[in-house]
């Protein structure tokens, strides 16, 4: 076990990150929504929404049996991308989640399209959702980047992110959302070291 590995009996908050409502669920500035719902749908579970926390919420365990088995807690905060901190803090201080135990999937526009990176802590690099969460509860927690690219030629950052993956990304987005989610689970079960060696293309 390496020494990124957190205790067995801490739950662990995985957050996709997006934006609600049908109209949004293929932008590129989805996919951390893409990768919780593979996650629930291999757990075997559904979403429901989380009362007061503006979010939607599937508690279940992943992992083999014994003391890799983690406790973890999908999310899908319905607050919109650039207020998801109160969301994702909300549901850290009900469930009692380590900050460091906390994964934010999100797209990143300085990554090839398709490349996976995961990090603990770090800055924001101009994305939203993470510097709300930042602002919420400080920097010190997982991220799994998402590489979506940069926009081609003159288009704003904001369109890009904004519109459907292209007909040609779409092609292998089930291959690479399956991925991602392969790199959380690793995360959570081996640790951070682990996932890195194995998912950081």
């Amino acid at each position: 076990m390496d020494v990124t590995t957190p205790v067995s009996s801490d739950p662990w908050l995985i957050v996709g990150l997006g934006n609600p409502g049908p109209e949004y669920a293929m932008n590129r500035h989805n996919v951390g929504f893409m990768v919780a719902d593979l996650l629930a749908e291999r757990i075997g579970g559904k979403f429901k929404r989380a009362g007061k926390a503006q979010a939607q919420v599937l508690e279940g365990r992943i992992g083999p049996a014994g003391p890799a088995n983690r406790r973890v807690i999908l999310a899908k905060p319905m607050s919109y991308m650039n207020l998801s901190g109160g969301p994702v803090n909300a549901l850290k201080d009900f469930y009692k989640v380590p900050v460091a135990n906390i994964v934010a999937v999100h797209d990143e526009l300085d990554i090839d399209y398709g490349v996976l990176r995961l990090k603990l802590g770090g800055g924001d690099n101009g994305h939203n959702g993470l510097k709300s969460m930042t602002k919420a509860m400080g920097s010190d927690y997982h991220r799994l980047r998402f590489g979506i690219g940069r926009p081609p030629g003159r288009m704003q950052v904001a369109d890009f992110v904004l519109k459907d993956f292209a007909s040609a990304e779409r092609k292998e987005l089930d291959y690479f959302v399956d991925r991602a989610t392969d790199a959380v689970e690793c995360l959570v079960i081996e640790g951070l070291e682990r996932a890195q060696s194995a998912y950081n293309s």
